[in-house]
């Protein structure tokens, strides 16, 4: 599978139409995402691991329940990469952690499914998502 780390919202639909792989792509910003995400026919979505809007009362996801709505009528899937949330630091994995496990409600909740890269051990995988809430068929399509 191939990432797309792409700004340009035609230049990443052109490299959608072009390749006969599944592809990733990377989050940028809201409405970049939720364009992409009407637009589907890719295979997942890669939401970043370090975020800058979290307050005190407010989690910046970088998802919201009509994206994951709209993602599960696309078949999109919503991908981590489990190799960038090692090198964080504890507070930064903190952060991280809660915002994964908002977003597995909120995935859960809508149909979409998540997907975990990179997992190096799936037992492992498979037990963090269960410990942040998630179902163990929702976990067992997560790491496949």
């Amino acid at each position: 599978m191939d990432i797309i780390n792409e700004t340009d919202l035609e230049k990443t639909k052109l490299l959608i139409r072009r390749s006969s792989t599944p592809l990733i792509i990377k989050a940028q910003d809201l409405k970049y995402n939720r364009k992409l995400l009407e637009y589907g026919k890719f295979f997942a979505l890669l939401l970043p691991t370090r975020q800058v809007k979290n307050r005190l009362r407010f989690l910046d996801s970088s998802i919201n329940l009509i994206m994951a709505r709209i993602a599960a009528k696309n078949k999109v899937s919503i991908a981590y990469n489990l190799s960038d949330i090692r090198s964080l630091d504890k507070e930064e994995k903190g952060q991280f952690l809660s915002t994964l496990k908002q977003n597995i409600r909120i995935c859960s909740k809508a149909g979409c499914s998540i997907k975990l890269l990179d997992s190096a051990d799936k037992k492992n995988s498979f037990s963090l998502l269960t410990s942040l809430g998630a179902s163990p068929s929702f976990a067992k399509k997560a790491i496949e």
